[in-house]
C-alpha cells in the first residue's frame, strides 16, 4: 500500500493521543476514587505523591483541568481520523470500504484505550498510580490556570442557566424514617428492630463518651517500640492495640488488630493511626462526628485534668446502635446490667447508666449529678464504696454487695417505697 508510509506519522500521533487520553483518564479515576486514609498517606510521601495530594485540595480545579484536557486530545485525535480517513478515500487502491473500516476501528480503539481500560486500571490500582501522576498532572493544572477563572464562570453560568431551580434536598427527619421503614415491609419483627435502631442513632445526641467509654482498667496501653511478642498471642480486650507516648502514660495511636493482615514482629507502633481526643462530657454523637471527619476508629477520652480515663472505639458506637437495648456494661463484663432479684428487687452493676435504669424500671429517678449508679453510690455514701455499704436514694434502697479494686461495683437495689423521686 504506497499510501502507508505517508500516513505513518499520523498513526504514530493517533497512537501518542491514545496513550495521553489514557494518562488522563486513569488519573481522574485514581485520584478521586481514593479513600481519606489513602489521601493522608500519598501527603507522606515524596514530591510526587504531595503535589497528587495537594491538587486534590481543589478537586473542581483538577476535575475542570483533566476534563479539559481529554476533550482537546480527543478533538485533535479525531481531526487527525479525518485527516487519514480522507486520504485513505482519494486512494484508488483503498476504496471507502476501508475508509470506513478505519474510522470505526479508530472509534473502538479510543473508546477502549483511552476511557474503559484506563479508569478500570486507575480505581483497581489507584494508590500506585495517584504518586507518579503527580508532577504530570501538576504541570497540565497550572498550564490551564489563565483560562480557569473563565473555565469556572462557564461552567456557574451553565448550573444558572440550566438548572436554576436546584436546590439540595433538606435534611429528613426521624419521624420521615421511620414513616419509610413502616411502609417499606411486612415483617413487624424487622420494622421493630430498624425503629429500635433509629432511635438509638437519635440517642447518640444525648449519650456522654463517659457513660459509654471503657475506662482505663478496661484496656490494656503499650510503650512503643512494640514487638507481636508483648501480646502473648492474645487479643486485647478492645480488639485495639493501643500505644501510649513514649514518656506518659496516655494514649497516642492505636491499631485495630482485626484488620491487620500483614502482621509484622516488631515495631508495630509504624502500622497505627493517631487516636482523637474528645473530653468527658461530649456527647457519642459528637465524637462519631469527629471520628468520621478525621477518618478515626479510636477517640481517647480527657478528663478536666487532661489526663486519658478512657478510650471510645468505632464498634463500642456501632453496638450502640444495633443493639435494641444496648449497654455498655454488658459490653464490659459480658452480662446483663441488671438482673431481677424479686419483686422490687435488682442486681445492678455499677457502670449501668442511669438513664439505662430509668427505662429498665419505668420509673422517674431521683435527680442526681452522676450518670452511673456507681456514681450516685459514690455522692451519696462521701467516701469510696466498700462492700456492705447502704445508702437511700429516693425511693430506694442501695447495698454494695462488691466493690473490687479492679473491676466493676455490684449493687442490690430496693424498692422500698413507691413515693415520688427526691
Amino acid at each position: 500500500m504506497n499510501v502507508l508510509p505517508e500516513l505513518l506519522p499520523w498513526l504514530i500521533a493517533m497512537a501518542f493521543l491514545v496513550g495521553c487520553s489514557g494518562f488522563f483518564s486513569a488519573s481522574e479515576a485514581a485520584l478521586f476514587s481514593l479513600r481519606p486514609r489513602d489521601r493522608e498517606q500519598l501527603a507522606n510521601g515524596g514530591a510526587s505523591h504531595q503535589m497528587a495530594a495537594k491538587l486534590l485540595d481543589d478537586p473542581d480545579r483538577l476535575l475542570s483541568a483533566v476534563l479539559f484536557w481529554n476533550l482537546v486530545v480527543n478533538m485533535i485525535y479525531f481531526a487527525i481520523v479525518s485527516v487519514v480517513g480522507l486520504r485513505l478515500e482519494k486512494e484508488p487502491s483503498v476504496g471507502h470500504a476501508y475508509s470506513a473500516a478505519f474510522a470505526a476501528a479508530s472509534l473502538l480503539t479510543i473508546i477502549f484505550f483511552s476511557e474503559m481500560l484506563p479508569k478500570s486500571v486507575g480505581v483497581l490500582a489507584n494508590r500506585k498510580l495517584a504518586g507518579p501522576m503527580g508532577i504530570p498532572l501538576a504541570i497540565a493544572v497550572r498550564a490551564l490556570d489563565p483560562i480557569m477563572p473563565t473555565l469556572r464562570l462557564v461552567n456557574l453560568l451553565s448550573r444558572r442557566m440550566i438548572w436554576p431551580g436546584f436546590k439540595s434536598e433538606p435534611y429528613l427527619e426521624v419521624s420521615d424514617l421511620e414513616r419509610a421503614i413502616s411502609l417499606s415491609t411486612t415483617d413487624a419483627k424487622l420494622v421493630e428492630q430498624e425503629q429500635a435502631a433509629l432511635r438509638n442513632i437519635v440517642l447518640l445526641s444525648d449519650i456522654r463518651v463517659d457513660e459509654w467509654m471503657r475506662p482505663r482498667t478496661q484496656f490494656l496501653t503499650f510503650k512503643p517500640p512494640v514487638s507481636l511478642e508483648e501480646l502473648n498471642g492474645q487479643m486485647t480486650p478492645s480488639g485495639y492495640l493501643l500505644i501510649t507516648e513514649p514518656d506518659s502514660e496516655e494514649v497516642e495511636s492505636a491499631i485495630h488488630l482485626k484488620e491487620l493482615f500483614d502482621v509484622p514482629r516488631v515495631r508495630l507502633e509504624h502500622y497505627a493511626e493517631p487516636v482523637i481526643y474528645v473530653p468527658w462530657c461530649a456527647t457519642v454523637a459528637d465524637a462519631l462526628q469527629e471520628m468520621q471527619r478525621r477518618n478515626r476508629q479510636v477517640a481517647a477520652v480527657v478528663n478536666e485534668y487532661g489526663e486519658t480515663c478512657g478510650i471510645l472505639t468505632f464498634e463500642d458506637i456501632l453496638d450502640t446502635v444495633f443493639n435494641y437495648s444496648p449497654s455498655r456494661s454488658r459490653l464490659l463484663l459480658d452480662q446483663k446490667p441488671i438482673h431481677d432479684l424479686g419483686p422490687g428487687m435488682w442486681l445492678v452493676a455499677g457502670v449501668t447508666p442511669l438513664r439505662r435504669l430509668s427505662r429498665y424500671l419505668d420509673l422517674a429517678l431521683p435527680a442526681s449529678k452522676n450518670v452511673t449508679v456507681g456514681g450516685v453510690i459514690q455522692e451519696r455514701l462521701g467516701k469510696l464504696a466498700e462492700e456492705n455499704d447502704v445508702c437511700d436514694w429516693g425511693p430506694f434502697r442501695m447495698k454494695v454487695l462488691e466493690a473490687p479494686q479492679r473491676g466493676h461495683m455490684l449493687i442490690e437495689l430496693k424498692l422500698v417505697h413507691r413515693g415520688g423521686a427526691t
